[in-house]
């Protein structure tokens, strides 16, 4: 994990480029480029492929861009640079899959609840025009206690937030570093102790397992937890078919 390959080089230049540039702009870059729900009005086709150069924080694009370089770089000289960069963004793609999947099926829950309710099409899509801060306040739009409120913030929430980051793209290179690498040994800052990937990389995808579904994150609020999931899924599916179908080779031309 010593030397940077050069496509792990350009991506790693276009993501710093791109984050200091959605400083500058600030909300703008987030409304034009970040990945939003596709029924919102902000969503975009191009978002698909822009959010992955999107970062919320100095930390975000830290942690990734290191993980890109470290784990980016062995797994490019193993495939090539075509593949690896096909690989890349399909484990992205993927995990954007998984997450609006996850979060249409939050959206027509909570839908499905206010039309039992009596609400009609029209007025559901009003207030889901109005801000999200407005919205949680439902007690004012007079919501009745039949319906669940926790399925109404979680539709809203589906809308109304945006993904940004390559961390999905990221967790599908981490599998097939494990795939490729089992028998590494990985130093992590938290544990004193090296762990071999093959254990390492699974553990941290249960961790997004348990907390995308219990809601309790070890690490913050705000992470697209089923992304990663996606990412990681997509990563897992595409090094077992090579290995499986196509690449018998020491390099993966």
């Amino acid at each position: 994990m010593g030397r940077i390959t050069e496509t792990v080089k350009v991506l790693l230049i276009i993501n710093v480029l791109v984050f200091v540039g959605s400083q500058l702009l600030g909300n703008y870059s987030i409304q034009l480029f970040a990945l939003w729900f596709f029924k919102n009005e902000n969503f975009e086709i191009w978002q698909l492929v822009t959010h992955m150069f999107m970062h919320g924080s100095f930390m975000h694009i830290l942690f990734n861009m290191y993980a890109l370089w470290a784990f980016g770089s062995p797994i490019e000289q193993m495939m090539g640079q075509g593949k690896f960069l096909f690989f890349y963004f399909s484990s992205g793609l993927g995990a954007i899959i998984l997450h609006t999947l996850v979060n249409y099926l939050a959206y027509q829950n909570g839908f499905n609840e206010l039309l039992d309710a009596g609400y009609s099409v029209a007025e559901i899509n009003e207030w889901l025009g109005s801000s999200f801060e407005s919205i949680m306040r439902t007690s004012q739009y007079g919501i009745p206690e039949g319906v669940d409120q926790e399925s109404i913030q979680a539709m809203m929430q589906a809308y109304s937030s945006s993904a940004v980051g390559a961390s999905g793209a990221i967790y599908g290179i981490l599998v097939a570093f494990g795939m490729m690498f089992p028998n590494v040994e990985l130093f992590l800052l938290f544990v004193p102790v090296p762990i071999k990937a093959k254990y390492f990389i699974p553990g941290l995808i249960a961790l997004d397992l348990f907390s995308g579904f219990t809601g309790y994150s070890l690490f913050g609020g705000g992470i697209a937890h089923f992304a990663h999931v996606g990412g990681a899924l997509f990563g897992f599916i595409m090094i077992w078919y090579w290995r499986k179908n196509q690449f018998n080779q020491n390099r993966w031309d």
